[in-house]
């Protein structure tokens, strides 16, 4: 099936996102795990991801867990040590994709504010032709509504759109839509699948 379009995902596509490994460094496993059975971050990321202010969400969720409250705050005003680093072969495999002619777009749950303290550190977040972030959508993957979204921003049928993220569910709502789906498990997998495709040669996808 032909590809004309490619979507990536960014969390752990293009950037590492795991923020249990960064707590684990600052304040040890066993507290870090105390917290997260604790307090919902990831669920109060989610609202960030919606479109919720993402200093405002952070600050007023430390707030319900006085005791985890500096721990919390952390999630904002360091957030940039929760995404790193960079997946540096993802990276060449999007600058390959547009060198050679082919286009590319971004699908991400990812805040409005986040987004811009990730777009600072990353210039490559720039790079994509479009960029569909969940934040200002105010829409998250798996949610059909955000594919329907993409599609009718994107410019291109469905079934010509190839589409990478780490995540089954978020994979198995796109190809439900009659796209083409990756499960990112590795840059390597990824730049075999965009080879197999004939959109890069053997020696661009390194």
């Amino acid at each position: 099936m032909t590809v004309d379009l490619v979507i990536f995902d960014i969390g752990n596509v293009l950037i590492e996102w795991n923020p249990e490994r960064h707590y684990d460094a600052v304040i040890g496993q066993k507290r870090r795990e105390a917290m997260f059975a604790e307090v919902d971050l990831h669920g109060m990321n989610e609202l960030v991801d919606r479109g919720e202010d993402f200093r405002a969400t952070i600050y007023d969720w430390a707030e319900k867990y006085p005791h985890w409250r500096d721990e919390i705050r952390m999630w904002h005003d360091n957030w940039i040590k929760l995404a790193r680093p960079a997946i540096d072969h993802s990276v060449r495999l999007l600058r390959a994709l547009r060198a050679h002619g082919v286009p590319v777009q971004a699908l991400t749950n990812f805040g409005i504010g986040s987004f811009a303290v990730a777009e600072a550190h990353y210039p490559f977040l720039k790079e994509f032709d479009l960029r569909h972030i969940s934040g200002e959508m105010r829409l998250i993957k798996p949610d059909p509504q955000i594919y329907a979204a993409v599609e009718a921003r994107c410019g291109f049928p469905a079934s010509n759109i190839l589409f990478a993220d780490d995540r089954a569910e978020n994979i198995a709502a796109a190809e439900a839509r009659g796209w083409q789906g990756h499960l990112f498990g590795g840059p390597q997998g990824w730049a075999d699948r965009l080879v197999a495709e004939g959109l890069l040669s053997p020696a661009e996808a390194v």
